[in-house]
């Protein structure tokens, strides 16, 4: 035999040499949960070994991320339920949660690059991404308030928002509103291809921001289809984009691998909390190895074509790698 393929395979150096793919820090977005009060890190129960964090224990966390050499983080914040009403009203508080939060990092971190969650779905008493009016989820009303709320964010210090909503031309509304208003250089992080996943569940526990009626199935992608991943990104890039998003990972690499392929911007994947759990559960039965899963996974969402990728094992990855 002349060829013998398993040349390369001989011992780490060689293996590591010819490697395809690699992690490094600067793949990462951290996902991070805001709540109100003080001295507050409250572990989510579905979600073991991740927390929510009140402002000032946020500072603390976001100068460890930066120690690490985690540069990006993606805001949430848990919003009590006296400030939620239909219209998201305390989205565009200027001394909201969300707005306070991004103060909190740029203020411990300047260099930390700041993404922030523009959806109703936290503030909305009904749980949804958009305003409801009898049972329907009312589209163009609802980008109108995501204008004006990823504005707020920027206004606060955001550097980039990331529309999770997938309302019709919500990229347009929040493209032309930050350009009126010059911030120019505010930059957009569109959730492009985002399915109606079942693996949102410890998510929304973690914001208590399940839907109260119905599902999210008339506006979140249908995880049957595949060309309509493509349609709704390269929209969303007409209309402004700078990145964009397939949510969530490891059941659509596919789409990833097409985006990839099609487009000419960065794209990132979300890799969700369900899929996090998941992991977390068969490493505490002790059945499954869970640094080595972990890793795989990443690096099979990094092979498929992802530049970035917001994940709750960032921390517990870079410390690996």
């Amino acid at each position: 035999m002349l060829i013998r393929n398993r040349r390369l395979r001989t011992n780490e150096v060689i293996r590591g040499l010819v490697r395809e793919t690699s992690l490094t820090p600067n793949d990462f977005i951290v996902p991070l949960f805001v709540v109100e009060g003080k001295n507050i890190k409250e572990e989510i129960a579905s979600m073991p070994n991740y927390f929510r964090y009140s402002l000032d224990l946020l500072e603390k966390e976001v100068k460890e991320l930066w120690n690490l050499g985690l540069k990006s983080v993606l805001i949430f914040v848990k919003v009590p339920d006296n400030l939620k009403d239909n219209k998201g009203t305390e989205a565009l508080n200027k001394d909201g949660l969300m707005q306070r939060a991004v103060k909190t990092i740029k203020d411990a971190v300047p260099e930390m690059l700041v993404m922030t969650d523009v959806a109703l779905d936290p503030y909305s008493s009904y749980g949804h991404d958009g305003i409801v009016e009898n049972g329907q989820i009312l589209n163009d009303p609802t980008k109108e308030i995501l204008a004006k709320m990823s504005l707020s964010h920027v206004q606060a210090g955001a550097d980039f928002v990331a529309p999770s909503d997938m309302m019709d031309g919500r990229i347009k509304a929040i493209r032309e509103l930050l350009e009126q208003e010059k911030h120019f250089n505010a930059g957009i992080l569109s959730y492009s291809a985002k399915y109606a996943s079942a693996f949102y569940g410890p998510f929304r526990d973690a914001l208590d921001s399940a839907p109260g009626f119905g599902d999210k199935k008339t506006y979140q992608m249908d995880p049957a289809n595949r060309e309509e991943a493509i349609k709704e990104t390269l929209q969303d890039i007409e209309e402004g984009a700078d990145m964009v998003m397939v949510k969530p990972g490891l059941c659509y690499l596919d789409i990833v691998r097409e985006i990839k392929n099609t487009v000419n911007v960065p794209v990132a994947v979300y890799q969700v909390s369900g899929e996090y759990s998941m992991l977390k559960a068969a490493a505490e039965k002790g059945w499954l190895d869970h640094d080595a899963v972990m890793l795989e996974q990443l690096t099979a969402i990094k092979r498929a074509g992802a530049q970035m990728i917001a994940s709750y094992f960032a921390k517990d990855a870079v410390k690996l790698l």
